[in-house]
């Protein structure tokens, strides 16, 4: 074959040939994610202790979202205050009117912070509930009262009332289950398909009021609590980050932490014979039930003046406390000025640390507010506010309507939201 036949036959074999192009990958599809909104209960932790040195991660969440100090309800306790911020219903109203209480349709029975009974808790509805029946799946990472099957009755069946309701996805609380795995548990949650994904969810930290009342407040011991807890806050962000999920966090203390010592202690046996009164609750605060026939000596007793202590009847108590109309409050309260504790009798062992359960306008108990992501403004410090605005600002930014029987000022979601 000529050299040029030979070419223009290649010629016209290549333009009858297509030859493969290279292969590609299609483009990813990343998910659009709905943002999350997350509580975040930090037990006993003040407003001071959001420094950069003690709590860098929620420094910077405070730069750039909202800051406060809030100031909690009385009784300054655990249970009460964060059951006021999840129904926006202070404990006069909600029926937790302490971390131990009575109740005269119960008389064999006395309410701790072990106790699920709904009984005790349906007078007033958690977010969680609110939200789950408004479609909203939610979850709770412990939280007191997310244990509760809220609106159940009745004795229960193998540990079930009738008829009551949790959040989606929840935890019963175990002490034995750190900061860092409640993270991952919250993480794990987020994990899943949208379908099954809560949108709502409580985590909850206790490390900080456990080195608070035996160390005290502002102690070293206290802030290095304080600076493991910030460190898992700030994974839970880089988590966050990693899975694409915007998010709304929500960081809240329940109270305050006041130092006790051992001069400063009322032996509440030499305030009145011991044969007329039974108490419910001693520390910064007394709860007391006088004995078949002994109301009226008690009362005297308690009526006399007292050093570094007030004495109340349940109908006289302060109206600015805003306590004593629920049947569960003690015929008796006596509240111990700050950093002073009403003891049973005279100590056997020292009085040290710190304690909370004192008026709840005392600067020593007053709680921390940061929050940020997308539903907040940037950069705010507000005024203080009463916890009581907590649930409806959560009612706001899940897009629930308001709730107008609450006791809450809502009008924190108008300095607070974008």
């Amino acid at each position: 074959m000529r050299i040029p036949t030979l070419l223009t036959a290649i010629t016209l074999l290549c333009g009858c040939t297509t030859l493969p192009m290279p292969k590609t990958a299609p483009p990813a599809v990343v998910e659009a994610r709905a943002p999350v909104t997350i509580l975040i209960g930090v037990d006993g932790a003040r407003p001071d202790y959001l420094t950069p040195a003690a709590a860098p991660n929620l420094s910077r969440l405070a730069a750039a979202g909202v800051s406060a100090s809030m100031q909690p309800s009385f009784p300054t306790k655990t249970f009460p205050n964060f059951w006021t911020m999840a129904t926006g219903v202070r404990p006069d109203q909600s029926g937790i009117v302490g971390n131990k209480m009575e109740d005269a349709r119960r008389p064999d029975e006395h309410f701790t912070m072990e106790t699920v009974d709904p009984f005790w808790w349906n007078a007033a509805k958690p977010i969680w509930i609110a939200a789950e029946q408004a479609g909203i799946r939610s979850a709770t990472m412990f939280w007191p009262g997310s244990e509760v099957a809220w609106g159940g009755s009745g004795k229960p069946d193998h540990g079930v009332y009738a008829g009551g309701a949790h959040a989606s996805d929840w935890q019963a609380f175990s002490a034995a289950i750190n900061a860092g795995q409640r993270v991952d548990a919250v993480v794990d949650w987020l994990r899943r398909p949208a379908a099954t994904r809560p949108r709502f969810v409580t985590l909850y930290f206790d490390d900080v009021d456990i080195a608070g009342h035996d160390h005290g407040p502002g102690t070293p011991e206290t802030l290095t609590a304080m600076r493991r807890v910030d460190e898992q806050i700030g994974r839970l962000q880089r988590e966050l980050a990693a899975l694409g999920q915007p998010a709304n966090l929500i960081v809240v203390a329940d109270h305050g932490m006041a130092a006790i010592a051992n001069d400063r202690v009322i032996a509440f046996d030499r305030v009145a014979p011991a044969d007329s009164y039974r108490l419910i609750e001693t520390g910064p605060y007394a709860a007391i039930e006088p004995m078949p026939g002994k109301q009226a000596g008690l009362a005297t007793a308690l009526a006399r003046p007292h050093p570094h202590m007030q004495c109340w009847p349940k109908a006289a108590i302060p109206a600015r406390l805003r306590y004593g109309t629920n049947p569960r409050v003690a015929s008796f309260l006596c509240l111990a000025e700050i950093g002073w504790t009403i003891a049973p009798t005279t100590p056997t062992r020292p009085v040290t640390g710190g304690a909370h359960g004192y008026d709840d306008a005392a600067p020593e108990m007053q709680a921390l507010f940061v929050a940020g992501g997308p539903a907040f403004r940037s950069g705010v410090t507000l005024p203080a506010f009463r916890n009581t605005a907590i649930h409806p600002l959560l009612r706001r930014i899940l897009g629930l309507t308001p709730d107008r029987a609450l006791d809450g000022d809502s009008g924190i979601g108008a300095t607070a939201l974008r």
